[in-house]
């Protein structure tokens, strides 16, 4: 059976597309400090949040922004700033986990398929395609009913959807790095495929892999967003953004904007923000390659 070499540029989604062009300039120094401040917030949100994200309080139902309360509280009188807070957390521990373990075996079975290929690489890169075939929100979906809601179930259905971009994009780089004389050196030299691999192949397709992680964080935390929203992913009272937004529906009905708005914008925030480092990392590349 034949198999046919993939391109080796990383793979974007259309929408996101446009964000190529942004990823230069001040843009990308932006959306670079953007990210490190959501990590910081995340991490010190037991500090910064002035209020128990999940304290509850009838009395201040929809309350508008006050000096007590800068984002106003939702219908169960929690302030919004606080569980904004606290649910960076969720929103990037979920989305963190679900990159690493998507690169790890996407990695794995890139580099494998393109150093053994024959046999091995047909039949890794079939598994890929049927992998890829399956939406990832459906396969969520499916495991959310079998396990129950929670992060649990979303974070490893959304690995197992990923690990194909990352596989397909490591297959088709370390097939072209595989064909350069370097490698060759080595392999004449009588170094083991597994020592060059991890000592030459692997650094040189490095900064692509990790182009193309960032980029895969923001679709990841839009996903899993989408889910807590659909009630599949991290349950109330927990702070989180998708679920959030969920919860904000009714006040919206009310004349109430910021409790569905304030979680809204900022999973645009970092998505936008992902999505122009990412492009910003991959243009770079390119540019170095040329």
């Amino acid at each position: 059976m034949t198999t046919t070499t993939l391109p080796s540029v990383p793979y974007r989604r259309p929408g996101l597309r446009g964000l190529r062009l942004l990823g230069r300039g001040p843009l990308f120094a932006i959306s670079v400090a953007v990210l490190a401040a959501l990590v910081l917030v995340a991490v010190l949100a037991p500090v910064l949040a002035p209020y128990d994200p999940e304290a509850l309080d009838l009395s201040a139902s929809l309350v508008g922004t006050t000096g007590d309360h800068l984002l106003g509280t939702d219908q169960s009188g929690r302030d919004i700033l606080s569980r904004l807070l606290h649910g960076a957390r969720t929103g990037l521990l979920g989305p963190l986990l679900v990159v690493a373990v998507s690169t790890l075996l996407g990695t794995l079975l890139g580099v494998v398929a393109a150093w053994r290929g024959g046999w091995a690489d047909a039949v890794l890169s079939r598994s890929m395609d049927l992998v890829f075939a399956i939406p990832g929100l459906l396969l969520a979906i499916l495991l959310v009913s079998v396990v129950g809601p929670g992060m649990t179930a979303p974070v490893i259905a959304m690995a197992v959807a990923y690990t194909p971009y990352v596989g397909r994009l490591v297959r088709g780089i370390a097939r072209q790095e595989k064909a350069r004389p370097y490698i060759e050196a080595y392999v004449v030299q009588g170094w083991s495929g597994r020592t060059v691999c991890l000592r030459h192949l692997l650094p040189n397709i490095a900064p692509t892999v990790f182009a193309q992680s960032a980029m895969n964080f923001g679709y990841a935390l839009m996903d899993l967003a989408a889910l807590s929203f659909l009630g599949f992913g991290v349950q109330p009272p927990t702070a989180d953004w998708g679920a959030m937004i969920n919860e904000g529906q009714g006040a919206v009905l009310q004349g109430a904007m910021l409790p569905a708005l304030a979680p809204s914008a900022c999973i645009v925030l970092a998505v936008v923000a992902f999505g122009i480092v990412g492009e910003g990392l991959a243009d770079r590349i390119a540019r170095r390659e040329k």
